[in-house]
């Protein structure tokens, strides 16, 4: 008997140590900002069009590069939001276009959401973009700089926000909370989502 409660205490003892020596370690897994873009933006193309000539493209593959390389400028460390990941900060990317034909522009949109490691809504950031270009004539260019230029608005109004700079201080300090990014489920999102046509 007295073997068995010596024996139950070291393996307890073990996996407290191993706990608090897990706990000392930083995550591998884990970066200051974690971005976020919907699964449907990578599996639904959305389309822009003209009279005689349309264009399909999905809006992840384009928005994701653009929107962590400008994001990782402004802020820090940022990845690809990731089950497996945790983060200080989450940054909800939702990219749309909008062309008119009529007046041959690319109208780019994005709402940037930004929410604290445990989920609290800290604002939301609208970027837009107009640019003229033709949907006969290398379409994705007039995308991709729309896209840019969206996203550069909206991160400059994040960079205006002095409450929004307050939650990337405290984001950035070693005893920030962080949350993993599965989480991302539980963020109410609008029921309707209505596509560019």
């Amino acid at each position: 008997m007295r073997k068995l409660l010596a024996v139950s205490g070291l393996i307890l003892g073990l996996q407290f140590s191993a706990t608090l020596s897990h706990a000392a370690t930083p995550e591998p897994n884990s970066s200051d900002v974690l971005m976020y873009i919907e699964p449907v933006e990578y599996s639904n193309p959305i389309r822009v069009s003209s009279r005689y000539r349309e264009y399909w493209y999905h809006q992840g593959p384009v928005v994701e590069p653009m929107a962590l390389e400008k994001i990782s400028q402004a802020y820090g460390k940022t990845s690809i939001c990731d089950a497996t990941q945790s983060g200080k900060m989450l940054v909800w990317v939702k990219p749309k276009m909008f062309y008119n034909p009529k007046m041959q522009n690319f109208y780019g949109d994005a709402t940037i959401h930004v929410y604290t490691g445990l989920g609290k809504h800290v604002g939301t950031y609208k970027g837009e973009s107009t640019v003229r270009g033709f949907i006969d004539v290398k379409p994705q260019r007039w995308i991709d700089q729309s896209y840019a230029l969206t996203i550069d608005d909206a991160i400059i109004k994040m960079q205006a926000d002095v409450e929004l700079q307050r939650v990337v201080d405290s984001a950035t300090s070693a005893n920030a909370e962080s949350t993993p990014c599965s989480m991302v489920s539980l963020i109410p999102t609008s029921k309707i989502r209505a596509m560019s046509f």
